[in-house]
């Protein structure tokens, strides 16, 4: 056997080459191990030991931390134990008292297929050709027609440890073969060492596509219904743009979602087909695609240049349906023992002509149930091109779905932070206070949409929060209309709705009365107040139409209440800007929508305001050099502690998360005590 080092680089490194190509395996799905020995620090002999990806992880990015490592002849040993198959989920615990050494991963359901095949390398993937195979209606008889008797098949049976013994049992009995194809479910090859194992995935993996190619239908999903074409690309981000609130909210009924779009053409000619309703409804085969999408998508079913409003009305009527046919399923399936239903919304909704909506509780998890709905996609394209599609009954998909081990590992997920779910737009997000407030939400677990002016500087900083999955920076000009409403359209396209708003966004210029002019009047009271009304209005109908509640928080400042020198137009845009905290307060209360204000003192450290000119300004006006302006407001405060950006953004952080959830309408002084602008 190989030595422990050369065998677990071995496995990391095949497994990362399997794993970074879509074509192997989906995100998290798949496992693969090795078998070699190492030196038994207590007893100083060899022992044999078995390295598999722990439950949970994903192959592309696999490192040694997430590899279980059991002592072979213990895991072996079970075999003698094995109560049978009415009782294999216990054989999960007895895992535990086969690992050796400490750390590492907790061992996965197909532990056993690992240890128990007579093979040093065991890949087990999940391809969409290879699943195509494993879905058609004579996938026992294609395995014949395209591999031969190098590659068995083996009847659908729920992962565990009977699998494992079925598998070990086909490989002594067919010396020849290099692998498997699993009913239902994906492909296990193996081999003596890891090039071999891993050239018998791909050769599996590439057979079976070649052959989907070769003699495959052109049109596996049938001629193209008139109407359900592809939307030209303007018409279909709008569309979508127009429809995510609502199906977000629809979504969210059960527990609050973060939502991915993708227009891929793959999602769009499969939504033109005609057999699309009937294949959509069959559901996902795989157990990672249903365990992502729920066992079905919610499908519209009307043309893509339905009007907004009859295809909202339509998905509504859709909605009731499917919570109905959901929990009509639950009932169905359920047991005694089985876990309550976790929620009968859809993960998965598709609108013909315009592409998918995927939802989870964060936007990895949305973005990746998507992916894996376009791996089901493509299943149900290979199968239906070489036979017809047949997935699993619905029946083994609950005992799948509403499996106590599955149950165990949602019970071990870490608790949520106070926003997570959440989705954050902040203005003026790329210095100062908006980048300490995206910062601090980000965090928190929020979703951010970084608004700025500054195209470059919003997306470097949506960047610094870690990318796609947790921020996205556009451009925003919030005196311009379009611009925010444009801002908002792809706050929504990016992470599905909207939750929270941020108006941030601003600049100042210090001047007395008679030297302030008309134009900077007008410039200060655009981009504050005008700005501050176009951004709450657009982003209101969203909050509205998700029906989820919501927060807009306006930054304003002490000068909104406090008469400062040489300061007329400032703060006459900041007293505006607090007033419409008190009236919008009042107007979206209904939807249940909280309006709230935050007046800081000068934040002086990382403001872009100060730094281009408000600080100079500001200290000729108290006659004090510019690099003793943070210190000089100071000094007047009660507490005599500077005000810096962090200290705003904790602020929004608490007054948008659960502890005041009854407040509206308050201003929160962030000024470090400034008697004169205390509220009244």
């Amino acid at each position: 056997m190989t030595s422990a080092p050369s065998a677990v680089a071995d496995l990391i490194a095949r497994s990362n080459r399997l794993g970074s190509d879509p074509k192997n395996t989906n995100f998290a799905g798949g496992n693969t191990s090795a078998k070699g020995t190492d030196i038994d620090p207590v007893t100083g002999e060899p022992v044999e030991l078995l390295w598999v990806k722990g439950s949970g992880g994903d192959l592309g990015t696999l490192s040694e931390s997430g590899l279980a490592c059991l002592r072979l002849d213990r895991m072996r040993a079970l075999v003698d134990v094995y109560p049978g198959v009415d009782r294999e989920d216990e054989m999960v615990a007895a895992f535990d008292y086969c690992l050796h050494g400490t750390g590492g991963a907790a061992p996965s359901i197909d532990t056993a297929m690992h240890g128990l095949v007579d093979a040093a390398h065991v890949d087990h993937l999940h391809p969409d050709s290879g699943i195509a195979i494993a879905t058609a209606a004579d996938g026992e008889e294609l395995t014949r027609k395209i591999f031969g008797d190098e590659v068995v098949w083996v009847p659908w049976r729920r992962p565990g440890f009977q699998l494992g013994l079925d598998i070990a049992e086909i490989k002594k009995a067919n010396p020849q073969a290099v692998g498997t194809i699993l009913g239902g479910h994906g492909i296990t090859a193996w081999g003596d060492t890891s090039e071999e194992a891993e050239r018998n995935s791909l050769w599996i993996i590439e057979t079976a596509q070649k052959h989907i190619d070769a003699h495959g239908s052109a049109q596996p999903f049938g001629s193209a219904r008139p109407g359900f074409e592809r939307l030209p690309d303007a018409e279909r981000r709008a569309k979508a743009a127009a429809l995510a609130a609502t199906v977000r909210g629809l979504a969210s009924t059960d527990a609050p979602m973060v939502g991915h779009f993708a227009d891929d053409e793959v999602i769009t000619d499969f939504l033109a087909g005609e057999k699309a309703p009937a294949l959509a409804a069959l559901g996902t085969s795989c157990p990672d695609h249903f365990l992502r999408t729920k066992v079905t998508p919610l499908l519209l079913d009307l043309p893509a240049d339905a009007p907004v409003d009859e295809a909202i009305a339509r998905l509504k009527e859709l909605h009731e349906t499917y919570r109905a046919d959901y929990a009509a399923y639950y009932e169905r399936h359920a047991t005694e023992d089985s876990p309550a239903m976790r929620g009968a919304d859809p993960l998965i909704v598709l609108v013909p002509g315009v592409g998918m909506f995927s939802y989870g509780r964060n936007k990895q998890t949305a973005r990746v149930a998507g992916e894996f709905y376009v791996n089901a996609i493509g299943v149900m394209r290979g199968a239906e091109a070489l036979s017809t599609y047949a997935p699993i009954d619905e029946a083994e998909k609950f005992r799948i779905e509403y499996w106590a081990l599955e149950e165990a590992k949602l019970q071990r997920m870490p608790k949520p932070k106070s926003h997570q779910g959440r989705i954050a737009l902040v203005t003026g997000a790329a210095s100062g206070i908006g980048k300490a407030t995206a910062t601090r939400l980000a965090k928190e677990g929020a979703c951010v949409v970084v608004a700025d002016l500054d195209l470059e500087k919003a997306q470097a900083a949506a960047a610094e929060l870690g990318g796609p999955d947790v921020a996205v920076g556009v451009a925003a000009n919030v005196a311009d209309e379009r611009a925010v409403a444009a801002a908002i359209d792809e706050a929504l396209l990016a992470f599905g709705g909207l939750d929270l708003v941020v108006n941030n966004a601003g600049l100042s210029l210090s001047k007395p009365l008679l030297e302030t002019t008309e134009q900077d009047w007008d410039l200060q009271h655009d981009v504050m107040a005008k700005g501050s009304f176009l951004v709450s209005k657009a982003a209101a109908r969203p909050l509205i139409e998700q029906g989820m509640g919501g927060d807009i928080v306006y930054i304003s400042s002490k000068n909104s209440v406090f008469a400062g020198p040489n300061n007329i137009a400032y703060s006459a845009t900041k007293a505006d800007q607090a007033h419409q905290v008190r009236l919008l307060a009042v107007e979206l209360g209904a939807h249940g929508v909280r309006v709230n204000g935050i007046n800081p003192d000068g934040v002086v450290r990382g403001s872009g305001i100060f730094a281009g000119g408000w600080g100079a300004q500001r200290a000729a006006t108290y006659g004090v050099k510019e690099e003793d302006l943070g210190q000089f407001y100071a000094n007047r405060t009660i507490l005599g502690r500077e005000v810096v950006p962090e200290n705003v953004a904790d602020a929004v952080c608490v007054l948008t998360g659960p502890e005041l959830s009854r407040t509206t309408g308050l201003h929160i002084p962030v000024d470090s005590g400034v008697a004169q602008a205390f509220l009244r």
